[in-house]
Formats: C-alpha cells, structure tokens, sequence
C-alpha cells in the first residue's frame, strides 16, 4: 500500500558540476574507476512514489567500497560479514570504526528485548521517525518488521498511508507522538510526552528505548538521505 508523499520523490540537487552526465561526456574521455571524490548519477533508478512496506531499494551518491578492497579493519566494522554485499554499508565502511559503533548501537537498541520495549515498539519508533523525516527507504523496512512483530500490518499501513496523525491506538499513539516530537527538534519532547506513554502503560525503561529508537533513526535518516537516494520497488 503507497501514498504519494511530496518527501518521497525529492530529486537530489544536479546542479554540482563536480557530477559527470553521461549524456555531455566526451566519448573520446578514458572513463576512470570510481573515488571518493565522484558523485554518482542514478538518472535510470525510479524513485519511488510514496510509503510502502514493499522492498525499496537504496542507490548511493558516493562510490562505496568494492568488495575487494575490503580489509580485515573493514569486516571488522561492517561486524556481519554478510553486510559486505551491501552498497550503503559499504559505503559507511570507508570509516570502519565509525561503523562498527554504529552497527553495535543498532543492535543493541532493536534486538536485545530481553527486557523493556517489545520488538514491534521500537520498529514502531523507528517507522514514525522515518516517516516524518521522508526517508522512505528506511520507512520501509522498519514498517515490515513492525507489521511482522505486531501483527497489525492494517495499522502499519495506515501510519504509512495516512502519516503520522493516523489514530493507531492509545499505546502506539504515545510512542508515535514521542517519536515525532523527538524527530522534529528534540526540545519538543517533553513532560507531556512522558505522561502519555505512561498512562499508555510504559514503564520507564520502555520510555527510553522509544527514544533510544527514534533518536538513532533520526541520525540513520539523516545517513541514508544524504548518502544516497531510495529506488522504487521492482
């Protein structure tokens, strides 16, 4: 399920003639191996036309690292070695220390459930957040681990389609709210705030992985939509 969403299909800016249009280059030039210092072009890739729990893809604006040039400092960072296949980790794996603390943070705030929020809460952050940013890359997959881990794709769709004023109930209204609160400038999360997510049923330790959620995912917002653009489902 899509809704058009005028964040979803922001162009990024052209304009720097630092970026090569293949259609202007000359064809007598030696094309040279991609670097750090090239921006990309994606002219081809569609973007996508809105919110969606379907598979986006993701294209990035710097060359990321080639697999082959990966180091044993580079697995080190991606920590999942499978992680190797993917541009965007790539990408942040040109600072491998930097991603490693970044990846052991993530983890941390959306797998370790032993104790505090459920699962379906703190994709549930992450999907408000990533929805008021317009990162709909993001939005998509923490929407399907929301759905799955909830069993209420109907509502997850509806905070997709609707955005985040869509009424999903007293408990996922509060976290909503917190995270959007927390998203648009952190001074607007406050006591009010606290007080909704309690009387929803939250204890304290659950009210601080919903922020730790949306707190991170402002921060992964802000990688993916400056690194690199979403690409609408095959």
């Amino acid at each position: 399920m899509t809704t058009t969403d005028a964040t979803a299909t922001t162009e990024p800016d052209t304009t720097d003639p630092a970026i090569t249009d293949p259609d202007t280059t000359d064809p007598d030039t030696t094309t040279e191996p991609a670097t750090a210092d090239t921006v990309l072009r994606h002219d081809d890739a569609p973007h996508p036309h809105g919110f969606t729990r379907a598979e986006v893809g993701w294209t990035p604006h710097v060359p990321p690292l080639a697999e082959d040039e990966l180091t044993e400092r580079h697995y080190d960072g991606l920590v999942d070695a499978a992680r190797a296949k993917n541009d965007y980790f790539r990408l942040l794996a040109r600072d491998p220390e930097v991603l490693r603390a970044r990846t052991l943070v993530d983890k941390d705030i959306f797998y370790n459930v032993a104790d505090g929020l459920p699962r379906a809460d703190r994709e549930l952050a992450a999907t408000a957040a990533s929805r008021r940013n317009g990162c709909v890359f993001c939005a998509s997959v923490h929407s399907r681990f929301a759905a799955h881990h909830s069993k209420r794709p109907d509502d997850v769709d509806r905070l997709l389609d609707e955005g985040v004023s869509a009424h999903l109930g007293e408990r996922w209204n509060a976290i909503v709210a917190a995270s959007v609160a927390l998203t648009e400038t952190p001074s607007a999360f406050g006591a009010d705030h606290i007080a909704l997510l309690r009387s929803a049923g939250l204890d304290d330790g659950e009210i601080a992985d919903v922020v730790h959620g949306a707190a991170f995912f402002n921060w992964a917002n802000r990688l993916m939509l400056s690194l690199g653009r979403p690409v609408a489902p095959a």
